[in-house]
């Protein structure tokens, strides 16, 4: 086969022939149709999260299943599916249970073993990680789904219990955050949208975001003036604050622009010194507020999302900003040195 490979960090990412990925007894290989280009990948390929090299990055993906192991039961060749950037080992308390998402066994294509950017993928534990995509889902949103609109879907449901009518406020209008303000409106609920750049909260307002405030979250009183308009927008304060940038900051408006009973739920990740920092825990008990985070979302919880989809109520190709060709992932991986301010546009490969 061919896949994209990197043999140093941040070294050249180059369409070549490799092996064929081995299937195992219990696992799966998908032939891959198409696949998400995450800023994820571009931290491995620059050395943020360690990986095994050479390396084949991509973890947001759709395709057939070409082969299965002897050990297989749910899965046959010929099956269209897609699965979460999580893999649980399928026979821990958790996996057991259905939270495959925190698996302390997880692995995870892309980065714990090669990912999708190449023409086969192996999957582990088919059964516990393999998701069926119903005929209506085409190979594109099956994989712009990817590690955004999964998180998200969990955070809003499972993490915040998210019911219609509520007010969400998300801080960070990129591409986590554009998945939880497209979702949160599906679900029925009103939306805040709080950014500091004009493009990202343009496209939020395109996706149908209630409201939109613009400030400077880095100036001094930024972040205090965006938590004022929040709880005067939503009449004393969201019932569901995200925090999809993954900052002390962002984190702590968010709780401060809950109304009372209120639930964060931390997206985006608290790297370095903010993986400790301080929190408004006298608000958060006096409030009796509840403070999740959000790391994937099993399987097993893919079908109601993908109803939302089929139902036509939530189409996450809206968030695809340019579709190219296989051999072009990793000059689009490697392009991600030079972000895109705003707009949250996903690249994804299709064959």
């Amino acid at each position: 086969m061919h896949a994209v490979v990197y043999e140093t960090i941040g070294g050249p990412a180059t369409w070549q022939a490799v092996p064929d990925p081995a299937c195992p007894a219990d696992g799966a290989i998908v032939d891959v149709k198409a696949t998400g280009v995450c800023r994820s990948d571009w931290h491995a390929w620059r050395g943020h999260d360690p990986v095994e090299l050479p390396h084949t990055p991509g973890h947001e993906f759709a395709g057939v299943v070409a082969e299965v192991g002897p050990e297989v039961r749910g899965f046959h060749v010929g099956d269209r599916v897609t699965c979460p950037f999580v893999m649980g080992c399928g026979r821990c308390e958790y996996c057991t249970t259905g939270q495959a998402q925190v698996c302390p066994h997880q692995t995870q294509p892309g980065f714990t073993h090669k990912g999708s950017f190449a023409e086969l993928v192996q999957v582990r534990q088919a059964d516990t990680n393999l998701v069926a995509l119903p005929a209506a889902v085409d190979y594109l949103t099956g994989a712009a789904l990817g590690c955004r609109f999964a998180t998200a879907y969990h955070a809003l449901t499972a993490q915040a219990g998210l019911a219609a009518g509520e007010w969400v406020v998300v801080f960070g209008a990129g591409g986590v955050g554009l998945s939880a303000v497209m979702i949160a409106a599906a679900l029925g609920a009103r939306t805040v949208a709080v950014d500091p750049a004009p493009v990202a909260l343009q496209r939020a307002r395109d996706l149908g975001v209630t409201h939109a405030i613009e400030v400077d979250t880095a100036a001094d009183g930024g972040l205090a003036a965006a938590v004022a308009a929040v709880r005067e927008v939503a009449g004393g304060g969201a019932h569901v604050a995200v925090d999809a940038v993954g900052s002390p900051g962002t984190a702590q408006a968010g709780v401060a622009a809950l109304r009372r009973r209120g639930r964060h739920v931390q997206v985006g990740l608290m790297l370095g010194d903010a993986a400790v920092a301080p929190f408004p825990w006298g608000l958060v008990l006096a409030h009796e507020l509840r403070v999740a985070g959000s790391h994937g979302m099993a399987a097993v919880d893919y079908p109601p999302l993908l109803a939302l989809i089929t139902e036509g109520r939530l189409d996450p190709t809206r968030l695809v900003g340019q579709v190219i060709g296989f051999e072009q992932l990793g000059e689009a991986l490697m392009a991600m040195d030079q972000p895109v301010l705003g707009g949250g546009g996903l690249t994804v490969a299709s064959r």
